[in-house]
C-alpha cells in the first residue's frame, strides 16, 4: 500500500467529508492491541469504531508503546503484581515511513505503523515509535511505556505524539483541515504548525480543536517551562516567545490551558462536565468556547445482540435464558481466577474500572457492620467482583487494591479480578446484574463504563456524576444516590453521607425488587438497555463532532 498521498481507504460520506486527525495517547480498539490503560482510550476506540462505521473523513494518530501500559499479574499471596512484556503485533503494517523531529535538542527517528480499518473495523489508525536500532537506547525508551513515570520521559512522549504526529501528517500527504486533539498530550502539534505557517498563530487556532476530560485543575498536565524547552517541546520558540504566545505567567507550561487559548473551539464530555469545565476556566484570559459533547461507546462492538433480540421479540423466558447464559461463561473466569465457584441465580454486584482515588473502589467496605451483614444475608443474597488497574506508580490506589484481596479472602462470594482489559470488561458487564459506581461528585467528567455495562444487561447504581445525570430516571432505567450540597462538605461527610445513602438503595429498593419482583427488575433493565443505545452509542458522538465541533 502506498502512503504517500495518503486518502482514507473507503469512500466517505458527503456529511463527514472534512479531513481530520485525531491525536490520542491511548487506543482501546479491540483487546489484542495494548496501547491503552483505562477510559480515555475505551473511548478513542469507540470513536474510531464509529467513524468508520459512519464513513467519516478521519484518521488517528497514537503511539505504539512496546510494553502496552502493564500487564496486571499476582503476586505470590494474589496482590497486585506489575510486570512488563514485550509486545510484537503482526497485525500491524509497516508504512516504510521514518522520519526524525527533534527531542532534547537532538535528532530522533520515528517509524510509523498502521492499523488497516478492514482489520478491526476503525478508521485508519497510525503508530509512531522511537524503538529503533538508529536511536540511541534513551530514545527507544520513549515508546516503551504508556504514562511513563518519568517527567522527561512523559514529555518527550507529548512531543512525539504532538510533533511527530503532525509531521507525520505533512509525510503522508494528508493535510488535515482539523487537527483534534484527544486531551492535551498532542499540544505540541500546535508549535509545529505555528513554525510551518509562519509565525501565524490565527493560522494554529482555526485548524486545531480539543477534547478535555478533566474536571479539577490540579489533574491537568502542567510541567516546568524550561524543562518543556530544553526538550524541544515548543520546536525552536525561546521560553519569551512562548509566554507571549500562550499567555503563561508562571514557571509552570499548563498543557490544559494552552490548549484552550491555541484552539478555537473545545469540548468537554458531559453536560455536567461542560458546567465545571466552564466554571473552572473562566478566570483565566483568552479561552475558547468550551461546548459539552457527551462521551458514548460503540453499540455494535459492545451490545450482547441476544439480550437485544429477545428484549425487542418481548422475549422474556430467552431474555433471562441469555443473561443467565452470560453470568455462567462470565463465572468460569471468575472460578479460574479466584477458585470461586459464583451462581448464576444471585444478585451479582460488579465494580471494575480503572483504580483511582475518587472512584472509591472499597467505598461499600468502609461499614464492615453492614458489609457483612450484606454479603451473609440468607433472604436477600449479593455477589460482588472486583477488578480494575491502578496506575502502576499510584501506591494508594495499589493499596487499596490489595485491601480488597485480603479482604476476599474471607468471602466466598467476594472476588478481586486481575487483567482488566476490554475483553474482561465485556465479561463482567454480562456479568453483572448490578454495575456499581461510586466517584465523588463533580470528580468524573464523564465515565462511560456503566454505558457499556447496560449495552448488556446490566443495571447502573451510581453516585450523580459525569454522564448519570443525562441517563438515570431513578427507579425506571437504573438507580442514583441523590446529591447533597456536596461544595458545603469536607471529603468525610461526602464519603458517608454517599455510604449511607448506597445502603439505604441496595437493601430497601435494588434487592428487593430483584428477588421480589423480578418482572420489574427485568423492564428496568431493558429500559437502560434502550435508552444507552438511542443516546449513547458513540455515532451519536462522532456525529456531534462533525457537527458541533469540526463545523
Amino acid at each position: 500500500m502506498n502512503f504517500r498521498n495518503f486518502k482514507v481507504p473507503y469512500q466517505t460520506e458527503e456529511r463527514y467529508s472534512k479531513k481530520v486527525s485525531y491525536f490520542s495517547m491511548e487506543f482501546a480498539v479491540h483487546q489484542p492491541l495494548k496501547i491503552y490503560s483505562g477510559g480515555l482510550g475505551f473511548l478513542a476506540g469507540s470513536h474510531l469504531r464509529s467513524a468508520y462505521e459512519l464513513r467519516q473523513n478521519m484518521v488517528a494518530v497514537g503511539i505504539l508503546w512496546k510494553y502496552g501500559y502493564y500487564d496486571q499479574a499476582r503476586n505470590q499471596d494474589q496482590t497486585l503484581q506489575v510486570t512488563w512484556m514485550e509486545k510484537n503485533y503482526s497485525l500491524l503494517e509497516d508504512t516504510g515511513i521514518k522520519f526524525q523531529i527533534n527531542i532534547h535538542e537532538h535528532p530522533v527517528w520515528v517509524k510509523v505503523y498502521y492499523l488497516n480499518p478492514e482489520t478491526f473495523k476503525s478508521a485508519p489508525l497510525f503508530l509512531l515509535s522511537t524503538d529503533l536500532p538508529e536511536n540511541d537506547y534513551v530514545s527507544q525508551t520513549i515508546t516503551h511505556r504508556l504514562y511513563d513515570a518519568n517527567v522527561a520521559t512523559k514529555v518527550a512522549q507529548f512531543i512525539l505524539l504532538g510533533v511527530g504526529g503532525a509531521k507525520l501528517m505533512d509525510e503522508i500527504g494528508f493535510t488535515p483541515e482539523l487537527y483534534h486533539l484527544n486531551e492535551a498530550h498532542g499540544l505540541s502539534a500546535a508549535f509545529y504548525l505555528y513554525r510551518k505557517y509562519g509565525g501565524q498563530i490565527e493560522e494554529v487556532r482555526k485548524r486545531l480543536v480539543f477534547t478535555t476530560h478533566t474536571p479539577e485543575e490540579a489533574g491537568n498536565e502542567k510541567h516546568d517551562i524550561f524543562l518543556c524547552h530544553k526538550m524541544s517541546y515548543f520546536c525552536g520558540l525561546t521560553v519569551d516567545e512562548v509566554r507571549k504566545l500562550s499567555g503563561i505567567k508562571d514557571d509552570q507550561f499548563n498543557h490544559s490551558l494552552v490548549a484552550l487559548r491555541f484552539a478555537h473551539i473545545a469540548n468537554a464530555v458531559s453536560q455536567l462536565h461542560g458546567q465545571v469545565s466552564r466554571a473552572m476556566w473562566s478566570k483565566y484570559e483568552g479561552v475558547c468556547k468550551i461546548i459539552a459533547i457527551t462521551n458514548a461507546q460503540n453499540w455494535r462492538y459492545w451490545a450482547d445482540k441476544q439480550l437485544y433480540r429477545a428484549m425487542d421479540e418481548t422475549n422474556d423466558a430467552a431474555w433471562d435464558d441469555r443473561k443467565k447464559h452470560l453470568k455462567r461463561r462470565a463465572f468460569e473466569i471468575v472460578a479460574d481466577q479466584t477458585g470461586k465457584l459464583f451462581d448464576a441465580n444471585v444478585f451479582t454486584i460488579v465494580w471494575a474500572r480503572r483504580f483511582a482515588g475518587y472512584k472509591r473502589a472499597e467505598l461499600i467496605t468502609r461499614d464492615m457492620e453492614r458489609f457483612t451483614r450484606l454479603m451473609a444475608s440468607k433472604k436477600y443474597p449479593v455477589q460482588i467482583i472486583w477488578a480494575g488497574k491502578p496506575y502502576p506508580m499510584d501506591y494508594p490506589a495499589i493499596n487499596d487494591f490489595n485491601h480488597l484481596v485480603h479482604l476476599s479472602k474471607d468471602y466466598s462470594n467476594v472476588a478481586v479480578m486481575v487483567g482488566y482489559e476490554l475483553s474482561l470488561s465485556k465479561r463482567l458487564k454480562q456479568a453483572a446484574d448490578c454495575w456499581l459506581n461510586n466517584p465523588r461528585v463533580p470528580r468524573e467528567a464523564s465515565g462511560t463504563s456503566g454505558m457499556t455495562a447496560s449495552m448488556n444487561g446490566a443495571v447502573n447504581f451510581s453516585t450523580d456524576d459525569g454522564w448519570i445525570p443525562e441517563f438515570i430516571h431513578h427507579g425506571n432505567n437504573g438507580f442514583v444516590v441523590p446529591q447533597a450540597d456536596y461544595a458545603n462538605m469536607h471529603v468525610q461527610q461526602q464519603d458517608e453521607y454517599d455510604l449511607n445513602k448506597m445502603y439505604e438503595i441496595l437493601e430497601n429498593e435494588i434487592l428487593p425488587l430483584y428477588y421480589d419482583n423480578y418482572e420489574t427488575w427485568r423492564q428496568v433493565s431493558k429500559n437502560g438497555m434502550r435508552d444507552v443505545q438511542i443516546q449513547f452509542d458513540s455515532n451519536r458522538m462522532a456525529h456531534e463532532y462533525y457537527d458541533q465541533l469540526y463545523r
